[in-house]
């Protein structure tokens, strides 16, 4: 049997007038989540336990069967681990955002990703923040377009609190910022890196450019390095990750998968959908399970962007879901899910907690309840099916499916 997890990050959100009261993943055309829905098995699954934030961090730990209520430390220790970056037991690994701030009285939020800043600039402006701020202390660690890492050695603090910068989008920073018992390093530490930012050579050549510039540094997603049992431990699969971004691929690393790497792959609306699907699809000649993760629908919700939102779920339809669907009944038998991680609503810019949809086709007989709808929040809803805590769907996709559509077809 072949397992084969097909992630649109953020892609569910809620009902918009503008798209005549449809959310923009029942307004795009997507046959091919249809087609699983349709003839497979479809429901939601509750992704963020009470209390957390809605991340996808949290979420996709869920999504991989680790209860986050047991593991999760936060989002700065999982992108360490795939930056290949040791953490001691007393270091806290920060996520560190370029963004770009507008002074309008006030600092603003502006752009969370600084015009989605191109990893080559990032890493000149990261190299000169730790040859000018760094120490043995605070080390910063050039990452993946806007996103990078600071991590503080042998910190005493466990009671900092921070928000993520995609939550605050146009609004003044000043109620956001750190804060508790040791905030206040890390705001000297923010204080000096604008100064090094404001006459930084990549931003002035941006400016000129009319670009964005990265003129602050965000901290945030702190957290302590985890331990969790690896993917082949709990359910006997070899299996790979394929993703563009830090945080999936250090899950993947956490969780013992071959991080498989994908030519052209950003994490963004231009990210290289059939190499992907490609990619998989090789991969699963010597792998029993494949987790595909595509950020672009995210990164088009925090945008607002509804044409955005709706070209990325096609795209990841027509080029990841579809190219593999293609293929996947000559591979013998398999199970094949497609879902979210979280809605990222265009209404809210960043991240909710509700409930979001997921698909299983399985090519064995009796394992779909046919479910006769498309692909979407509502016919999702309309089943009666949820599964929560999420955690417990990769339980049962892996192990207990059929027990599971037995027990829904009575």
């Amino acid at each position: 049997m072949k397992y084969i997890i097909l992630l649109g990050d953020g892609m569910a959100d809620y009902p918009l007038e503008a798209l005549n009261g449809k959310t923009p993943l029942e307004y795009a055309s997507t046959p091919n989540m249809d087609f699983i829905a349709n003839k497979g098995t479809l429901g939601r699954i509750d992704t963020i336990p009470h209390g957390f934030t809605a991340g996808s961090d949290v979420a996709n730990l869920s999504v991989l069967g680790y209860d986050p209520r047991k593991y999760y430390t936060g989002r700065g220790p999982l992108e360490a681990i795939n930056m290949g970056l040791k953490l001691n037991s007393e270091d806290v690994a920060f996520r560190c955002n370029l963004v770009t701030l507008r002074q309008n009285g006030e600092p603003i939020m502006h752009d969370f990703t600084a015009g989605h800043i191109s990893s080559e600039e990032a890493r000149l402006i990261i190299n000169d923040l730790q040859n000018q701020l760094g120490s043995n202390e605070f080390q910063f660690y050039a990452g993946v377009s806007y996103r990078h890492l600071l991590v503080w050695r042998n910190c005493p603090y466990d009671g900092i609190r921070t928000i993520p910068p995609h939550d605050i989008t146009d609004r003044v920073i000043t109620g956001y910022l750190p804060t508790g018992e040791g905030a206040q390093c890390l705001l000297k530490l923010m204080r000096q890196a604008k100064e090094v930012l404001s006459q930084h050579p990549v931003n002035k050549g941006r400016l000129e450019a009319l670009k964005k510039p990265a003129n602050a540094i965000w901290l945030w997603g702190q957290g302590r390095a985890l331990q969790l049992l690896t993917f082949s431990q709990k359910y006997g699969l070899k299996g790979g990750m394929i993703s563009a971004v830090d945080l999936l691929n250090g899950i993947g690393i956490c969780t013992g998968l071959e991080v498989i790497s994908v030519k052209g792959a950003t994490g963004y609306i231009n990210t290289n959908y059939l190499g992907k699907a490609k990619k998989a699809l090789d991969s699963l000649n010597h792998l029993d399970f494949i987790f595909v993760h595509v950020e672009a629908p995210d990164e088009m919700g925090h945008e607002g962007n509804i044409a955005g939102k709706i070209q990325a779920i096609e795209d990841f339809d027509a080029k990841i879901a579809g190219v593999i669907l293609r293929e996947a009944y000559a591979m013998g038998p398999f199970r094949l899910m497609a879902l979210c991680d979280h809605p990222t609503p265009i209404a809210l810019k960043t991240h909710a907690a509700d409930p979001s949809p997921f698909a299983v086709l399985s090519s064995v007989e009796g394992e779909n309840l046919g479910s006769g709808v498309n692909f979407g929040e509502k016919s999702a809803r309309d089943t009666g099916i949820l599964v929560s805590p999420g955690y417990v769907l990769m339980d049962l996709f892996i192990k207990n499916w059929r027990t599971f559509i037995e027990d829904k077809s009575h």
